[in-house]
C-alpha cells in the first residue's frame, strides 16, 4: 500500500483528509487507483456526450463542471465534484474557485460568441485557465482535457488528442505536456495548442 498515494512530483498531492475519500477498498496499489480512475473517467465522458441538447454555453456552467467531476471520479473518491477547500501547490486560493470560474466561463462564452479565436484555441485557452484555477483535490487535468474536448466537439472539431497516450504517468508525454502548460501559464499558447493536436 506504500506506493498507493505517491504522484509524480509535478502532480497535486492530497491531503490525508482527502486520502479518506477512497471509496473502493480493494485499491491498494496505485496501479489499481489509476484503473479504476480512468474507468470511472470513461463512465463520465459517455454520461456527458449522452446529454441532449447541450451547447457550449451549457458546458461552460458550474454546475455542469461539477456534475462532470462527479461523473468521473465520484465511483472511486467521495469527494468528487466538490471544489477543493485546502491551498495547494497550484491553483488559485479556494475563496476564489467561485469567482475565478465564473469569469472564465463569461470569457469563453464571449470568445464563443464574438469568435476572438479560432475553436481549436478557445477550447485550449479554457483548458489552460480551467488548470490553472485548479478547483477540485484532484483529477483536475483529466477533467480540464475532457471539458475543452466537450467544448472544441461543440464548436465542430474533433476532441484533441492530447499527445496520443496516457499522461497519468510519469514520462516523456507528461513532461511535454506540463513544459505545455508553463508556457501558457507565461502567455504562450502556442506550444499547449500544438501538444493538445500532437
Amino acid at each position: 500500500m506504500t506506493d498507493l498515494f505517491q504522484e509524480p512530483d509535478d502532480a497535486t498531492p492530497l491531503t490525508p483528509a482527502e486520502r479518506e475519500g477512497l471509496r473502493q477498498a480493494w485499491i491498494t496499489h496505485r496501479r489499481d487507483l489509476n484503473e479504476a480512475e480512468q474507468e470511472n473517467i470513461v463512465q463520465g465522458a459517455a454520461w456527458a456526450r449522452r446529454q441532449r441538447g447541450l451547447t457550449p454555453a451549457g458546458i461552460l456552467d458550474d454546475s455542469f463542471g461539477r456534475t462532470l467531476h462527479r461523473r468521473m471520479l465520484g465511483e472511486v473518491w467521495d469527494w468528487a465534484g466538490a471544489y477543493r477547500q485546502t491551498d495547494r501547490n497550484i491553483g488559485v486560493p479556494p475563496f476564489r474557485i467561485g469567482p475565478d470560474l465564473a469569469i472564465l466561463f463569461d470569457d469563453v462564452r464571449y470568445w464563443v460568441e464574438h469568435e476572438t479565436y479560432s475553436p481549436d484555441e478557445i477550447a485550449i485557452r479554457f483548458h489552460h485557465r480551467l488548470v490553472s484555477i485548479h478547483p477540485f483535490p484532484n483529477g483536475n487535468g483529466r477533467h480540464a482535457r475532457l471539458m475543452a474536448d466537450l467544448l472544441i466537439e461543440k464548436l465542430g472539431g474533433a476532441p484533441f488528442s492530447w499527445g496520443g497516450g496516457s499522461l497519468a504517468d510519469v514520462g516523456e508525454l507528461r513532461a511535454r505536456y506540463v513544459a505545455a502548460l508553463r508556457s501558457a501559464d507565461d502567455h504562450d499558447i502556442g506550444p499547449l495548442l500544438a501538444f493538445a493536436r500532437s
